[in-house]
């Protein structure tokens, strides 16, 4: 979507601060709590997209905990204290039109809807009251339990997503990026009404999240909005606890081997990589592109081309905190997961020993920009984008990311290809299929 739609000056209004403008997004404070606000206005079409994120996701969990971040989030739909029983968030989104989710990751937890802008107000209302009015019954966390049971089963049962799940075991000793976002399973099972208050207590607060409202609005009249429904919320008494463990310094390759009833062999090689907010992330973007971006990339013309493989995928994993570059090939019937790790490492460390050329970052670029335009086209597709950014901490980023990337030059990618893709920094898992007869 064109962030150029709203060029006009931000707008006054009374409790809210500007913060700053960047290409047509204004960010504001709301002045009695601390609540962030960015609106991106968009009149291209009769639709707005009303956004919360939360400061706060699988990696504030300790062990004994994990997996509360998310179970809560289910809980967010199951009523508070103005919207509950036949006045509850499903009914009044499903009697507008709207689409509606939430989600959680490792930094962030987002609650979205997008509705016709006449219904905005009322999801406004919804938004502010679960706040800090959320009921969290224990009826409504046995409930969820048997849902949140099922969709832990679907991962675990799927190879490639227990895998997965190993890979941040093993590459993560101390960080909590170590557990998965969906928690282990005898957290999930075992944990109290009591703890999930307790977390919802700590970190639902409106100086913890961001409002983002992007679509067809009249700024001064959604300001205005939320000014009277969450200005009514107060600031957290206490300060956001935050994340201070450090995960050591790796020193040598980490190795895990899942073996189970499947069909297709995989390869994933994981590697330490930093913040996603670091200088280095528009190098490691290129990087990834020049590997993985399409099928006249590197490794699927190593991999692919050659029968050795079915398929490549993966990348960096932009985080609050350092994070992993992961990459994932899917095996072809009789290749060897050995044979596909060489040719892995062969073509990153030509990468590494030779670089690429200024016409290959061109090359690998043109299709991105567009997968980019096409990926916030729409205000849901924005907001999610926003969602992203905010959570590592920098939304500006949604603005400058791109224009970062046609920056990088070919010995950037050189360097960084040399620098964190090391042995020493690297986590290998195998999914080995074994016979389920």
């Amino acid at each position: 979507m064109a962030a150029t739609a709203a060029s006009a000056e931000p707008v006054k209004v009374n409790g809210f601060t500007h913060v700053k403008s960047l290409d047509g997004i204004d960010e504001y404070r709301l002045d009695a709590n601390g609540l962030s606000v960015l609106l991106l206005p968009n009149h291209a079409a009769p639709v707005v997209t009303f956004q919360v994120t939360y400061r706060v996701g699988s990696r504030n969990e300790v062990t004994g905990s994990t997996g509360g971040t998310h179970l809560l989030e289910h809980l967010m739909f199951m009523g508070s204290t103005h919207f509950d029983g036949e006045n509850n968030v499903d009914t009044y989104l499903d009697r507008v039109g709207a689409g509606f989710n939430a989600t959680t990751s490792l930094d962030r937890t987002n609650y979205y809807a997008t509705l016709p802008p006449a219904a905005l107000d009322g999801y406004i209302a919804i938004e502010a009251d679960r706040m800090r009015g959320l009921l969290l019954r224990e009826k409504d966390r046995q409930s969820e339990m048997t849902v949140v049971r099922n969709e832990y089963e679907r991962n675990e049962n799927n190879p490639n997503g227990a895998l997965m799940k190993l890979m941040w075991a093993t590459a993560y000793s101390a960080h909590p990026y170590h557990h998965p976002v969906i928690g282990w399973r005898s957290d999930i099972e075992n944990v109290s009404i009591e703890k999930l208050r307790a977390f919802y207590d700590t970190f639902y607060w409106p100086n913890n999240a961001t409002v983002t409202v992007v679509g067809d609005i009249d700024s001064a009249k959604v300001l205005a909005s939320i000014g009277e429904k969450f200005g009514k919320v107060p600031r957290s008494p206490h300060a956001i606890p935050e994340v201070y463990t450090t995960e050591p310094e790796q020193q040598g390759e980490r190795r895990v081997t899942l073996r189970r009833a499947g069909e297709t062999g995989t390869v994933m090689m994981a590697y330490k990589a930093p913040a996603g907010v670091d200088k280095d992330i528009p190098a490691l973007n290129v990087l990834e592109l020049v590997l993985q971006g399409g099928r006249s990339a590197r490794l699927p013309r190593a991999l692919v081309d050659t029968s050795k493989a079915v398929a490549v995928s993966g990348g960096m994993y932009q985080q609050r905190d350092p994070s992993l570059f992961m990459l994932s090939v899917a095996l072809a019937p009789d290749s060897r997961h050995e044979d596909i790790e060489k040719t892995v490492r062969d073509e990153i460390a030509k990468v590494a020993r030779d670089g690429v050329t200024v016409e290959e970052i061109k090359r690998v670029l043109g299709p991105y920009r567009a997968e980019e335009a096409y990926r916030r086209d729409g205000t849901d597709q924005a907001a999610d984008a926003l969602n992203e950014f905010i959570a590592m901490g920098d939304w500006t980023l949604y603005s400058t990311a791109l224009k970062d990337l046609e920056k990088v030059t070919p010995a950037d990618v050189q360097r960084v290809a040399g620098k964190y893709f090391t042995a020493e920094q690297s986590t290998i898992g195998w999914f080995v299929p074994e016979s389920s007869k």
